[in-house]
């Protein structure tokens, strides 16, 4: 799987300067937390769960969570379980060998781990993990522990993405204790997980919020000071960090009209029809590009999503820019491994070799799973390509 694989080479050759890598279930764990984008939660008692995931890898989805957890009625759990074998062994068994997404499975306690497992029978290799619900170090580890179990007895790599979502991470209080535990859980486990995720929305439950269309996770301070500290203790990048992955976004088909000026100025739509305007702004949902933009600004890679119309501005903002390439490749060259400061090649900033080493080598990365684009595509470009016609 590639991300911008559905589009046809011929339109990946005119967006981009360097081309998305190939990836598989079976790559290293450092090029897949990168490589998970948007995260396509999908509930897992969906009767054509088989049909949708594969719907879904064709419109560019590469990683999906199928859930048992909040987005299901407690008493669905049994169906939904018994729903999850039966579309994994459909789509082990659909001829053509079809490559789904990167599939993980949210369960609700640590016994689902293991009895999954030994369900989902020779099916399970189409299983990349599990994401662990409301984790801390106390709750988190007996989950880290059935991962484990579950792994030697299936025969197959399996990784964790613990959710950071509890009242205690949340609380004054308990924030650093609970952060300290979490860090010594994962640290424990840390060829298991692969990312972490933010669980914005029970954040918000605890103080009876829920912010409106036009806001960021960023615009609901006590939210913001919680992905800070996160950020701050488990995302360092020193060796010690994980990847964090953004919050999710709870609105879809929202019609904004606050991008549409910048629409109107992208030279790669000169001549175009007004549909294809229209099809952009319905897209462009102004808060959700706004948060993204914002989740990667405070260090967080990817993004939880619920709606597939969120998942390709994901993609394209996560892009990277033929000036970022650009900086980060003159930051990296051999020769300036002593230091020194440089001006870009663009020649409108400072680049300090040693600060800006571990953004450079972050972006490098970024580059390799999401491509570089041509000088002269930026986010409209990209997002005008994705969108089905």
């Amino acid at each position: 799987m590639r991300h911008f694989g559905h589009l046809a080479p011929e339109v990946r050759q005119r967006l981009f300067h360097r081309e998305p890598c190939e990836f598989t279930a079976d790559s290293p764990a450092r090029l897949l937390a990168a490589a998970l984008g948007a995260t396509l939660y999908s509930p897992a008692t969906r009767p054509r769960l088989a049909d949708d995931i594969l719907k879904q890898a064709g419109r560019g989805v590469v990683s999906m969570v199928l859930c048992l957890e909040d987005s299901i009625d407690d008493a669905d759990v049994g169906a939904g379980e018994e729903n999850l074998v039966r579309q994994f062994t459909d789509l082990a068994g659909r001829p053509g060998g079809a490559e789904p997404p990167l599939l993980f499975i949210r369960v609700r306690t640590p016994e689902q781990i293991p009895d999954l497992v030994r369900r989902l029978g020779p099916a399970v290799r189409l299983l990349s993990g599990f994401v662990l619900p409301k984790f801390t170090e106390e709750r988190g580890i007996p989950f880290l522990e059935a991962l484990s179990t579950a792994e030697a007895a299936g025969g197959r790599r399996l990784f964790a993405m613990p959710v950071l979502e509890s009242p205690e991470l949340l609380y004054r209080e308990s924030r650093v204790e609970t952060l300290e535990g979490i860090s010594r859980a994962v640290d424990k486990y840390r060829d298991r997980v692969l990312a972490l995720r933010l669980g914005v929305t029970d954040f918000c439950s605890s103080y009876g919020l829920r912010r409106a269309p036009d806001m960021t996770a960023y615009d609901v301070q006590i939210v913001a000071s919680v992905i800070a500290d996160v950020v701050n203790m488990l995302a360092r990048a020193d060796g010690t960090g994980f990847t964090v992955t953004g919050p999710v976004w709870e609105y879809f088909r929202v019609q904004e009209r606050m991008f549409k000026p910048q629409l109107r100025r992208s030279p790669f739509l000169e001549g175009q029809a007004e549909e294809l305007r229209e099809r952009l702004i319905e897209h462009a949902m102004d808060g959700l590009l706004r948060e993204i933009s914002l989740d990667q600004a405070n260090g967080l890679l990817g993004k939880t999503c619920i709606h597939p119309s969120h998942v390709l501005p994901v993609h394209a903002l996560s892009v990277v820019s033929h000036e970022e390439f650009s900086d980060a490749q003159d930051i990296l060259r051999p020769e300036r491994c002593g230091g020194g400061v440089l001006r870009s090649a663009y020649t409108n900033k400072m680049n300090e070799v040693k600060p800006h080493r571990a953004w450079a080598e972050r972006t490098l990365l970024r580059a390799e799973v999401f491509g570089v684009a041509h000088e002269d595509v930026g986010f409209v470009e990209l997002l005008a390509a994705g969108i089905p016609t």
